[in-house]
Order: C-alpha cells, then sequence, then structure tokens
C-alpha cells in the first residue's frame, strides 16, 4: 500500500511552513494562506489550517533507506531533540526488523524515522532529506480497534500483524495505517492518543476521508 498524498490539519500553519522547508528541508510544491504541500520522496504532505480552538496532531512515519538509520539520526538530532522512551532514544523492533527514532514538529505531531531492513532500499551516498522514501505510516486513532480492523480489512487492506485490541498495524511496509485505541500512549512520546480528522491518498485506491461520523471513526 502506497500513500501517495497526505492531508493533516495543523493550528501552526507558519510555524509547520518553516519546519519542513527549512529544518527537515523539503521542498514546498503548493502553498497559499491557508494550506501547504511538501514532498516527503513519494508521498505529497498537505498540512490545512484548522478551524475552531483544536490542536490536532497525528503519529506519521517516513521510511529511510535500511542501512541509513546511524547517518539519518545524527542528521535529525543536529537539527531537533529526540523523543525519548525509558532513556534510549532509538529502538529496534525485533518483529518488524526495523530501526526508528521519534521527533515532534511544532504542531505535536509524532514523526518517525524508521529503516525497514527487509526492503531492499539501501544506498552508498551520505544521507540527507534527499533520501525520504515516502510516509509509510498514519496513525488512526479509534475507540475500538478490532472491528475498525474488520473494515479496512473488507476494503482490501490486510493486516500486517496480528489484531491487538490496543495497537494493529494494516497494511504492508510501504504504508500501514496504525489502528490505535484512544487513550493509548503514543510510544516515544507523552501524549495519548486521540483523533483528528485526515485525508489519504493511495495508490490504486484513490482517496479516502477518515473522519468522525455520528461520535464514531469512519473511513470513505
Amino acid at each position: 500500500m502506497k500513500f501517495n498524498e497526505i492531508t493533516l490539519l495543523t493550528n501552526k500553519l507558519d510555524e509547520l511552513r518553516d519546519f519542513y522547508k527549512n529544518t527537515l528541508e523539503l521542498q514546498v510544491i503548493k502553498e497559499d494562506l491557508h494550506e501547504f504541500t511538501v514532498k516527503a520522496g513519494s508521498t505529497a504532505v498537505n498540512f490545512q489550517e484548522s478551524e475552531g480552538d483544536t490542536d490536532p496532531f497525528y503519529h506519521f512515519a517516513i521510511n529511510i533507506p535500511q542501512n541509513k538509520m546511524e547517518e539519518a539520526k545524527d542528521w535529525i538530532q543536529s537539527k531537533v531533540s529526540l523523543n525519548k522512551e525509558q532513556e534510549s532514544d532509538e529502538v529496534f523492533f525485533k518483529s518488524w526488523n526495523a530501526h526508528a527514532v521519534y521527533f515532534e514538529d511544532p504542531s505535536g505531531n509524532i514523526l518517525e524515522f524508521i529503516a525497514r531492513h527487509n526492503l531492499n532500499n539501501g544506498v552508498d551516498h551520505s544521507f540527507s532529506s534527499d533520501d525520504f522514501l515516502n510516509i509509510s505510516e498514519i496513525g488512526i486513532v479509534v475507540d475500538e480497534v478490532i472491528p475498525f480492523v474488520r473494515t479496512l480489512n473488507q476494503m482490501g487492506i490486510p493486516n500486517w500483524r496480528e489484531d491487538s485490541e490496543g495497537l494493529t498495524p494494516v497494511g504492508d511496509e510501504h504504508g500501514l495505517f496504525i489502528t490505535v485505541k484512544r487513550g493509548r500512549r503514543w510510544f516515544f512520546s507523552n501524549k495519548d492518543a486521540s483523533f483528528f480528522p485526515f485525508e489519504v491518498s493511495i495508490e490504486g485506491m484513490g482517496k479516502m476521508s477518515v473522519k468522525k461520523q455520528d461520535g464514531k471513526v469512519v473511513i470513505n
């Protein structure tokens, strides 16, 4: 599953524009007073100004070349502070065969660099933002994980790992919906998972909107 574009909300549009352009060194491909879009590898990431007093934040991950975690970590921690979990600022997911580091942007989004060693995408040059491959994860926060996962399965998106009511990843290593239970603490953060609407455009499936309808999270 490949995310061609994701659209997220923010109440800190100007700060985010500066962060993604000047800190993460990404190309701004579209912008106006109320939104902007950057390219993170093959994925367009669009931030739109939110309405009201909400402080939307999301968790999403960026695939990097599987042999560049050490360089990527040095690169990003020269720009921002890395998040920690039990005093560690990186993690190896044994069952996923992947290394990851986490940090936050000015809107409080929890970003992850993840090097998935099952993928044959290593490079032999020095790491830069040009090596961002794609957005490979976006969190979906729901009250009941398994029923929502079944909905995704019925849409043709398979589980990546077994069902868990706390967190179930759905998709594949190129694109995953990280389906989590509302109130569960996001790994490598002090934030409890809360729902905020977003949109995704998936290769071969088209655009999907994740929103609340009658108090329930739906995707269509």
